[in-house]
């Protein structure tokens, strides 16, 4: 008999919303096609039309779906295809994706470097960095939480640029940094904290992606150290060549 108790962990409608996130990321469904039927996704995933429904309930919330009475489920939108490489930017890159970029400042703030943040950017431990909080968006929608992490004494008025354009590479221009590369990049997997669920509207232990980075000016001299959480099921992270 089919039902729509969760099968270990994870409930099946939320696994049948993984899934068809996974067909819309990877191209077989794009914006405006329709989506089969709910008899044939329940037969598909050996389910009742019930768990079917609940699955697509949770895609029309995230955005990612929409329906009509009599018509049935159609692609509204796409799972955000985000670009890791060299020369990546956060604004331009969604752009370039069809996507509207956007971005919440939480906190800005002048503090003493941990031991793993001094080693990133180059000073002494317990020297004095700049501390960048924040939401990234696309589509009006949190895909990541991130931390950002400066050198305040090689780039003084740091705090006070980011502070007026919130913008990392206007910022930089503005303390003298006129282009920066990524130097190294490192992802892995691991699951959302309570404060991270509630920033990206997840559960607590759902899947999310952490990226850290460091990027360096032309002088291979470290200017920014970035650590970044991607909600897992609404971001597709590409790595580019150099």
């Amino acid at each position: 008999m089919r039902d729509s108790k969760p099968r270990g962990r994870t409930p099946v409608w939320k696994a049948i919303a993984v899934a068809l996130r996974g067909d819309m990321s990877e191209g077989r469904y794009s914006v405006g096609d329709k989506l089969p039927t709910e008899a044939a996704l329940a037969e598909r995933f050996g389910v009742n039309r019930h768990t079917v429904r609940h699955a697509l309930a949770h895609l029309v919330e995230e955005g990612l779906v929409r329906t009509r009475r009599g018509a049935g489920a159609f692609v509204a939108a796409t799972p955000t295809d985000y670009p890791i490489g060299q020369r990546v930017r956060f604004h331009e890159s969604l752009l370039a994706g069809g996507h509207r970029p956007g971005k919440r400042v939480l906190l800005i703030e002048l503090r003493a470097a941990t031991r793993a943040e001094a080693e990133a950017v180059a000073v002494e431990v317990g020297a004095e960095i700049c501390a960048m909080h924040g939401l990234s968006y696309s589509d009006g929608q949190p895909i990541a939480i991130y931390e950002s992490v400066f050198p305040s004494g090689r780039l003084p008025g740091i705090d006070a640029a980011l502070a007026e354009v919130s913008s990392v590479t206007e910022a930089l221009a503005r303390v003298g940094v006129a282009d920066y590369t990524r130097a190294s990049t490192r992802l892995t997997a691991v699951r959302a904290d309570a404060t991270q669920a509630l920033h990206l509207q997840m559960q607590e232990g759902d899947p999310v992606l952490r990226s850290t980075g460091v990027n360096v000016d032309a002088a291979g001299v470290p200017v920014e150290f970035g650590r970044t959480f991607f909600a897992g099921d609404r971001v597709t992270l590409t790595l580019e060549g150099r």
